[in-house]
């Protein structure tokens, strides 16, 4: 008996921690989301560390050196006011970073908020909040973000906050309809019956539940964040000037000098692809290594069942 006892401990496989299992699964079974991770870690690098890394200011102008091509000096050349582009680049790097992050943690508290009392509540408020929502819904995302953004003014907050709080209502239907999912589960109705406090089983039972699509929310918001703010800032409503954003960089005096000056548009437009690239990569392979039901997301009880086998 204790043999067999000692050949089971032997065979049950090394248990590490959530987050240190997701890498694992994320180098081992998604080499471009493993690709997509590093560009991001490198975007949060250069963005962390900008003043260090970039050659200059981002707002040292050279009023002699405007419009330099690429040279030994100027690696990605300088813009219409001579302006080092590297170094500006650099420091949008930062800026998409806080609009990424901040905003993508703006959008999941909303959701999970208006998406875990709809579903747990139901009944009226449920109804008052759907129909909330399908409004919402039916106007165009980037009317209401110009017309409030046009309201509050241009600023970092401003645009961390109207896309944070828009993209927060739309995802609330996700985070809604996992709450309903797992609130007809046994233990949830058991709580009830025994007279559990809501507040309790929202935080015991529900939200620890729903962190799969939490997680999944914010790492695909980012690059839709980062996206949007490029696409306001590009239209002027978003980063007032001189602070550079990748979106920003793209509009003004670049957008007039772009046929004698390509260097202008290619440089933060390939940033920006890239940068929106890699979060989407991450953000997929996230997706599916946290979602069961798609192959190989059976999670770290399915992987430890195969190598029982």
């Amino acid at each position: 008996m204790s043999n067999t006892a000692n050949t089971l401990t032997e065979a049950e496989p090394k248990r590490y921690p959530l987050l240190v299992d997701l890498v694992i699964r994320l180098v081992k079974e998604k080499p471009l989301g493993t690709v997509g991770g590093v560009i991001v870690l490198v975007m949060f690098v250069t963005g962390i560390f900008a003043d260090a890394i970039a050659p200059e200011g981002y707002n040292e102008v050279h009023p002699l050196e405007s419009l330099t091509p690429p040279s030994a000096q100027y690696i990605l050349g300088t813009d219409s006011i001579g302006r080092d582009l590297l170094s500006r680049i650099i420091f949008g790097a930062r800026i998409s970073m806080i609009v990424g992050l901040a905003g993508a943690s703006l959008c999941v508290f909303v959701a999970a908020i208006i998406g875990t009392l709809s579903g747990f509540l139901a009944g009226k408020f449920d109804i008052i909040m759907q129909r909330f929502v399908d409004t919402w819904m039916c106007f165009p995302s980037l009317f209401i973000i110009l017309t409030v953004m046009s309201i509050l003014g241009r600023g970092l907050p401003q645009v961390i906050l109207v896309l944070g709080i828009s993209s927060g209502i739309r995802s609330s239907r996700v985070v809604r309809s996992a709450v309903i999912g797992i609130k007809e589960n046994v233990y949830v109705e058991a709580a009830t019956a025994i007279g559990a406090p809501t507040r309790r089983i929202l935080f015991r039972h529900i939200l620890p539940n729903i962190m799969a699509p939490i997680i999944i929310i914010f790492t695909i918001t980012m690059g839709g964040m980062i996206l949007m703010e490029a696409t306001i800032s590009f239209l002027g409503f978003g980063i007032p000037p001189p602070i550079p954003s990748w979106g920003g960089m793209l509009s003004g005096q670049a957008r007039r000098c772009m046929m004698m000056a390509p260097w202008l548009a290619l440089w933060p437009g390939l940033a920006l692809s890239i940068a929106i690239y890699g979060i989407n990569m991450l953000g997929d392979a996230v997706r599916d290594i946290l979602d069961p039901r798609m192959r190989g997301g059976l999670g770290r009880y399915g992987r430890a069942a195969k190598r029982r086998r």
